[in-house]
Formats: C-alpha cells, structure tokens, sequence
C-alpha cells in the first residue's frame, strides 16, 4: 500500500509539474508575443521615419533639379536670341552687299553652285 500510495503521490507530482509546465510555456510565449509586437512597433516606427527622411531628401533633390532646369533654361533662351541676332546681323550683310554689287555676286553664287555640283557628281561616280 505504500508503494501505491508512492505511486500516486508520484502521478500527481508528475501532473502538477506538467500543467507547471505547461503554465510556464503559456508565460513565455505570451511575453514572447508582447516582446515580439514591440519589436514589430519599433521597426515600423523606424520604417515610417526612413520613409518621411527618404521622402525629405527627394523632395530636396527635386527642387534642386527644379533650379538646374530653370538655370538652363534660361542660358538655353540667352544662346538663342544671341545667335538668332548674329543670324539677323550675318543676313543683313549678305543683303547689302549683294544690293551694293549684284553681278559679282551672281558670278560668285554662279561658282559655288559648279564646284559644288561637281563635287556632288564625282561622289556618284
């Protein structure tokens, strides 16, 4: 009889242990759930300020890119009344002075049309 009684006392120990045990794994896990979604909070807090610096910065850049285009712009426009004006110059001259010596002009005209015409044909050759 005091084996069995032995036996029970051993059977409970035995049951007490397990739902201990099973208690702790129940703690456990729950303080690994908690720790894990403040981790979770922690990363997504730090996700959400890469995002808003990454999104500064682009921002930044893009009104820098803004600037550059409206530098170039504007140099782009200056090079083009400049040239368009030595342009206007250049056809000015042309024109007086075919008006001051109109044959020598044609005569002239008249040459550069040959030469070029015969360069032209001894390509084709």
């Amino acid at each position: 009889m005091a084996t069995s009684k032995a036996r029970e006392d051993i059977k409970n120990d035995l049951n007490t242990l397990k739902e201990d045990l099973k208690v702790g794994a129940r703690e456990e896990a729950a303080k690994l759930k908690a720790k894990a979604s403040e981790t979770e909070a922690r990363l997504r807090e730090k996700a959400a300020e890469a995002d808003a610096r990454v999104r500064e910065r682009a921002d930044e850049l893009r009104e820098q890119a803004r600037g550059y285009y409206d530098q170039a712009r504007v140099r782009s426009r200056e090079y083009y009344d400049d040239a368009s004006e030595r342009l206007d110059e250049a056809q000015r001259y042309i024109t007086e002075r075919v008006q001051e010596r109109p044959v020598q002009s044609t005569a002239i005209a008249l040459g550069v049309g040959v030469v070029l015409g015969l360069l032209l044909a001894g390509r084709r050759r």
